[in-house]
């Protein structure tokens, strides 16, 4: 277990290095000067070049490379072009509000996704299995960006309910989670009743039945664990994945988060504020993808002797 850990962790350091280095290549060869972008036209070209010259922008691109990737690995990533600000400290104060949502993002998506999928496996091919299961479907095709308009105007506009935007207080989180994990949501649904149907034939789930157990009996103790492990894994990467920065319900609903943060370093072509959150992402991605493995392994004991 310790030795596949250290290949993961070895794994994920290479994919770091490999998504800095395309990331900086890519910042690099877009055409403008991102000095000219952040000062305007009117702006002196005497003005540029010290610009320019404070911000190492006229070294070379090798020392510029390797600067870059020092500072990464101290957690600083320069500071902000166009909001003036160190890069960590603007990524310390959104990550909150994106942990806030991701949060009760996931919660919802979890809670009514596992609750979907087992009903709709115990009433196959009834009335609630296709109700549940057009609405998982509705979900994982629906854009993020419709849903969360829909909300707004229902909950928001029309029956002033909830805020449309901002996250003043805790209701300004439930319109945006809502819309974050509906796709999620319908994804875990359709992930859990596939696989609880394919548990159900199993040999040792007839055993339980002949000893006397009830039908929540045998789902609760044992058919329920085994759906669990690659629904668990399928969690753990949509967890990472939301809480790397939900680019457009932040930016709909006007939550100053990772993604809306990322959104206006693109704007603005903020360089060092662009670089600081996409490897955040990556990171959170990576680190998503590394922990559903060492779930997988922690419940599945093939899986353990396999690695051995």
């Amino acid at each position: 277990m310790a030795r596949t850990l250290l290949k993961r962790i070895l794994q994920a350091i290479g994919v770091m290095l490999g998504v800095a280095l395309i990331l900086f290549i890519m910042l690099r060869i877009v055409p403008g000067n991102p000095v000219e972008t952040l000062m305007g036209e009117h702006a002196n070209q005497a003005t540029v070049d010290r610009m320019t010259a404070e911000l190492g922008l006229d070294q070379p691109i090798l020392v510029q490379f390797f600067r870059y990737i020092g500072d990464a690995f101290r957690g600083e990533f320069g500071t902000s072009y166009s909001l003036g600000k160190p890069v960590s400290q603007l990524m310390a104060a959104a990550f909150g509000n994106t942990l806030k949502l991701t949060v009760a993002a996931v919660l919802f998506a979890w809670c009514l996704g596992i609750f979907c999928g087992v009903f709709a496996a115990l009433r196959k091919d009834g009335i609630p299995d296709r109700l549940f299961m057009g609405f998982s479907l509705l979900g994982v095709s629906v854009p993020v960006f419709m849903v969360a308009m829909l909300l707004q105007y229902l909950f928001g506009y029309v029956l002033h309910w909830l805020p449309i935007s901002g996250t003043d207080s805790w209701k300004g989180y439930i319109l945006p989670a809502i819309a974050l994990g509906w796709n999620s949501a319908g994804s875990i649904a359709r992930l859990v009743r596939s696989t609880l149907l394919d548990v159900l034939q199993e040999d040792y789930i007839d055993t339980a039945r002949a000893k006397g157990l009830g039908q929540m009996g045998v789902i609760w103790r044992h058919a329920l664990r085994n759906t669990m492990l690659p629904v668990l894994t399928m969690m753990a990467m949509q967890f990472s994945g939301l809480l790397s920065g939900a680019v457009i319900t932040e930016t709909v609903f006007s939550i100053n988060g990772i993604g809306r943060l990322a959104v206006q370093a693109i704007s603005g072509r903020d360089i060092p504020l662009l670089q600081g959150t996409t490897l955040f992402a990556t990171m959170v991605v990576i680190f998503g993808n590394l922990l559903a493995d060492c779930l997988y392994s922690v419940l599945d004991p093939r899986i353990r002797k396999e690695a051995e």
